[in-house]
């Protein structure tokens, strides 16, 4: 994640997957005038060497949502602009409030040319799309790699990128960081009990057994946060289930969450809460409160995404070295691999339609997202980006080591759920009927019946747009 410092309290772990809920900064105000009306004046002659036709003096301007990740990373990709280009002139704005600063520009028609569109109170993508606001990226995703010629730019990518930034079949953001949710663990905790990590949920109970003789909790989660948890109840569904089940739920097909993917991991963890193996009064704890908990060895593991680690630097001890775990399968025999894992890029990029410069916010587009800029920007600031094999070679810290050996571990069984970006009252009450049903309050058919009732609700409001994949 990269959250500014005055934007550090829940939820903003779930802002990479909320660009439609965002601030509705520009609602009603942005005026159409058509993604391929673009300006025609900062255009040069496309070859080999300049595959978006780039005009050498056209000046760039960039903005650049200056968080917890900083803006260096960026400030260094203009540099291998300008060594390309140095008769062009750059413009570089690091800020954190990108929605209110931006927001006359668009509506004047005269936005920058490349947008780091991230933070509390980024621009609404919903109403840029709707109003052809933003470019097409498929050129720039067809064009030559900055790295190497013989690759396409979307061929570098990390498996569910050019998804994450597809809206009605235009690809119109590029994300450039990359989450992975996973079980986490003290490596050295586990190493000098005797414990090997599960890899199916038989195996997980076994475990959790053991370590509660141990007299330590085998779980806690951020309860008053249960989407947490459902991070792992949802993976193991889709492990279970495949694409075919991840695609019923997020087209709200009918009977979606009744699927033997979704009930039998609702059962799992219905016996996880049931055994007695999520450490007593976790619903009370905040994010905060239950991964410093974790970090003082009161439980074993904790559901997170990969921003866990940075997360906690302040707070774990010296040694503990967590590391992320797949979600163990539920049976061994599923759809997809034990290794499968949920992910999704955030971070989000985009060329407005009307920018001055539009071949030129695509070619730092091109440079941003080399393996040479991510590679950087992944040793100075300890996240995984969303180019594939960035990292590789880099000596990294024990979680991120573990974030990016899962991600080679799943190979293309890397997926996510988007029904949580696009509707957010489904998403609300996926995470009230999991917080119910791992404090036993509600059994796996009625966790099913709740969800699948506001899933049918929602199918029929012929006020909320769909979508489909």
């Amino acid at each position: 994640m990269n959250p500014s410092p005055s934007v550090r309290t829940y939820p903003r772990r779930r802002s990479i997957l909320k660009a439609l809920a965002a601030t509705p900064l520009l609602s009603a105000c942005v005026t159409s005038g058509g993604g391929d009306d673009k300006p025609a004046a900062n255009t040069g002659a496309k070859s080999a060497q300049n595959p978006l036709g780039v005009k050498e003096d056209a000046p760039l301007e960039v903005v650049i949502f200056k968080g917890g990740y900083g803006d260096d990373y960026a400030k260094k990709a203009e540099d291998l602009y300008k060594q390309k280009y140095p008769k062009a002139t750059i413009d570089h704005k690091g800020i954190q409030k990108v929605g209110e600063a931006l927001q006359p520009r668009f509506v004047a028609n005269t936005p920058p040319d490349v947008v780091d569109n991230t933070g509390a109170g980024r621009l609404d993508l919903a109403t840029l799309v709707g109003a052809k606001q933003l470019t097409d990226l498929a050129e720039l995703l067809d064009a030559p790699s900055f790295d190497d010629a013989n690759t396409k730019v979307r061929d570098t990518l990390l498996p569910g990128v050019v998804e994450d930034g597809t809206f009605d079949k235009a690809v119109l953001t590029l994300n450039f960081t990359y989450t992975v949710w996973g079980l986490w663990y003290s490596k050295p905790l586990f190493a000098s009990k005797g414990w090997t990590y599960p890899k199916t949920w038989d195996e997980m109970l076994a475990l959790c057994a053991t370590i509660k003789a141990a007299g330590i909790a085998p779980w806690t989660y951020q309860g008053k946060y249960p989407e947490y948890i459902n991070d792992p109840l949802l993976t193991m569904a889709a492990k279970t289930g495949g694409t075919d089940l991840v695609k019923a739920v997020d087209n709200l097909e009918p009977n979606a969450w009744k699927a033997d993917g979704l009930k039998s991991a609702a059962e799992a963890f219905a016996e996880l809460a049931g055994k007695g193996y999520i450490m007593a009064g976790s619903e009370a704890l905040s994010h905060t409160e239950s991964q410093a908990a974790w970090c003082q060895g009161k439980a074993a593991f904790i559901p997170c995404g990969s921003w866990l680690e940075s997360e906690q630097k302040d707070v774990a001890p010296k040694g503990f070295d967590m590391v992320m775990g797949a979600v163990p399968a539920r049976t061994g025999g599923d759809k997809m691999g034990g290794g499968a894992v949920q992910a999704a890029s955030s971070e989000s990029f985009l060329v407005p339609a009307k920018a001055k410069n539009v071949a030129g916010g695509m070619e730092y587009l091109r440079i941003l997202f080399s393996k040479q800029s991510a590679r950087g920007f992944a040793e100075s600031v300890g996240t995984l980006p969303a180019v594939a094999g960035a990292t590789d070679g880099l000596t990294l810290s024990s979680g991120l080591g573990s974030v990016r050996d899962a991600v080679t571990a799943a190979g293309k069984e890397a997926f996510t759920y988007r029904f949580r970006t696009w509707y957010a009252p489904l998403a609300k009450a996926v995470d009230d009927a999991t917080g119910e049903l791992v404090n036993k309050r509600a059994t796996a058919a009625e966790w099913a019946d709740r969800i699948q009732k506001a899933a049918d609700a929602l199918a029929k409001d012929s006020s909320v747009k769909k979508y489909t994949r």
